[in-house]
């Protein structure tokens, strides 16, 4: 059952939440389409998951609006759990039901009737590929089929909007792509999607992504879009003999704006392309460090995380 508001499906107006002393959420504002897969990044401590309480009616706001689905969080919390599906990382299965008998169970829970209990169960097992797994114990899955099984009863009751709080965590990669492509079924049959994710490669299916610091939004856009902003400066990939060496003896150095350890190399970024290869080149042959590999690279969502946390603790740093 679709949303029938024709406005965002998600709206949070300067929102502020405090606890004390300590200001969790920090003025944010966002307005999340219908349909959309909106992402919601950032570190531990940055206002995530406070913020999707909120926004899931648990907590009352300290100050500013938000409204699901149309229901504004403050005032109508009940119409907003009605209207949503949550999923988190623990999955909140019965692991001595079946499966049958956890997609039962959850749906007595969410009032489905059952006659359309029946129907409901049906397409949650064709969804999640559970036909065969029907009658296993929940308890034996894996935990991909745990993952899809959790996703399906937070979907029973045709909720329009769901929030999925690091729905990935703990599951292998075959299986987070598959998750994935679930997802995107559900966004085109018209649900919108709030999901936390820590996996950068995941940033890169959502539509647009918010990115929190410190209680507040610092960057929000759709991937391109914020690899597009990702500053002046170009980015150059680094393999080399010596890696802590090659990061000393970069750091500081004039066309040289950043330096940082992306697995087992250095993401080099520089003011000028054209002249950063053989400057970068002299530098470690001067310290007598050998390149194994140099090449301009395209940014990727996990240099602009990396960036811009950077930029802000600086910031607080001064």
């Amino acid at each position: 059952m679709l949303p029938k508001n024709t406005g965002p499906a998600v709206r949070i107006e300067n929102l502020v939440k405090r606890f004390g002393d300590f200001v969790a959420v920090d003025h944010v504002s966002i307005d999340v389409a219908q349909g959309e897969i909106f992402g919601f990044l950032g570190p531990n401590g940055a206002g995530k998951s406070t913020t999707i309480r909120i926004m899931c009616g648990l907590i009352a706001p300290t100050s500013g609006r938000a409204t699901v689905g149309g229901f504004d969080v403050a005032t109508e919390s009940e119409e907003v759990r009605r209207s949503i599906g949550y999923m988190s990382q623990k999955f909140s299965l019965y692991d001595d039901l079946t499966v049958e008998e956890n997609i039962e169970f959850f749906g007595g829970i969410y009032g489905v009737t059952p006659e359309k209990l029946r129907e409901r169960k049906e397409y949650v097992l064709r969804m999640s590929d559970l036909q065969q797994k029907r009658t296993d114990i929940t308890g034996k899955l894996s935990g991909g089929w745990k993952q899809r099984l959790a996703l399906g009863c937070a979907i029973l009751h045709e909720p329009p909007i769901l929030f999925l709080d690091e729905p990935t965590s703990g599951v292998d990669p075959v299986a987070r792509r598959s998750f994935w492509e679930l997802i995107y079924q559900l966004s085109v049959a018209g649900h919108t999607i709030f999901v936390t994710t820590h996996y950068m490669d995941e940033a890169e299916y959502c539509h647009r992504i918010a990115l929190m610091y410190a209680g507040r939004v610092i960057a929000l856009g759709s991937p391109d879009e914020l690899k597009s902003s990702f500053g002046v400066g170009h980015l150059f990939m680094l393999e080399s003999s010596n890696l802590l060496g090659a990061l000393t003896a970069l750091q500081g150095r004039p066309g040289i704006l950043d330096v940082a350890v992306f697995g087992s190399g250095l993401h080099v970024k520089v003011e000028n392309a054209d002249t950063a290869e053989s400057q970068i080149r002299s530098t470690l042959d001067a310290a007598s460090i050998r390149v194994d590999t140099l090449e301009p690279i395209p940014p990727s969502m996990e240099d602009v995380f990396v960036s811009l946390i950077e930029k802000e603790e600086r910031a607080v740093a001064k």
